[in-house]
Formats: C-alpha cells, sequence, structure tokens
C-alpha cells in the first residue's frame, strides 16, 4: 500500500502534548493502538509538511 493507495478504513486520531513535555499523535483502528511521541521540534517538522502537502492537494483540487 503506498500513499496514492485509497483503502476503505476508519481510524481516530488524537494529537496533544504529554505530561513529558512530548507531542503524541495517538490513532487507534480496528482494535489497533499506535502511540507516536516527538520532540516538539519533530512536531513542528511535522506540522510544516502536513500544510506543504496541502497546498500541493489544493493546487492538485
Amino acid at each position: 500500500m503506498g500513499i496514492n493507495s485509497e483503502r476503505d478504513v476508519e481510524a481516530n486520531m488524537q494529537i496533544g502534548p504529554t505530561d513529558q513535555g512530548m507531542v503524541r499523535i495517538y490513532i487507534e483502528s480496528q482494535g489497533v493502538e499506535i502511540p507516536m511521541d516527538f520532540s516538539p521540534e519533530e512536531a513542528e517538522e511535522i506540522a510544516s509538511e502536513i500544510v506543504a502537502a496541502a497546498r500541493s492537494a489544493a493546487k492538485i483540487g
């Protein structure tokens, strides 16, 4: 499965700070839980990548 492969899967995503000063992206789908912790700097890089992808997608759509 690649970035352009469509799947009909529902998932819940939560994003927030942890009590350890990290940023957690938490994904739950079909009984699988995936917590991913990032430093604030890493989280800002990810946010920038998401914004850049959204801008690129808006140009296509």
